[in-house]
């Protein structure tokens, strides 16, 4: 999708505060206000924009563990992969699936309160969805860099 500067600049924008105001919005871009809004409009229409969010702290709900979790599937031909994507849809502690290419199937990001309770997600939950052969799990010691924003240039 080709999109132009003030475009892009409200795109960032956005990113960093959901909540600013359509008029500041304008401003910062050079725009009037209809016109700002109707670009912003125009991009949630047609996906560019998929949803508003809050970023909160996880620790602050006491999810003091990260964990990065490798998934080997038993082989691709033996489990409905529909199954297995309802069971990580379904698991609110698994906060990110990715199908994957090299020497696993999916990595998955695991929020948890403790080990005991990470543990319990695993052994309970992930190890028992279909298809599942094994996990390697590791954690997450110190966050380097967290930013959902992307690069709008």
């Amino acid at each position: 999708m080709e999109l132009s500067p003030a475009e892009r600049q409200i795109l960032f924008m956005l990113q960093e505060n959901s909540r600013v105001s359509n008029a500041r919005l304008a401003e910062a871009v050079g725009m009037s206000e209809s016109p700002c809004f109707r670009r912003v409009k125009q991009m949630e229409t047609s996906g560019l924009i998929k949803s508003y969010v809050a970023v909160i702290d996880q620790r602050q709900l006491g999810l003091d563990i990260t964990a990065f979790v490798q998934v080997t599937m038993k082989d691709q031909t033996s489990y409905d992969e529909a199954k297995f994507t309802e069971c990580v849809k379904a698991e609110d502690h698994v906060i990110e699936c990715h199908a994957m290419s090299g020497s696993y199937d999916y990595l998955m990001k695991v929020v948890a309160r403790n080990m005991d309770h990470f543990s319990e997600i695993a052994m309970q939950h992930i190890l028992k969805f279909p298809g599942v052969k094994t996990i390697e799990s590791s954690f997450n010691l110190k966050e380097m860099k967290n930013n959902h924003s992307l690069p709008c240039a």
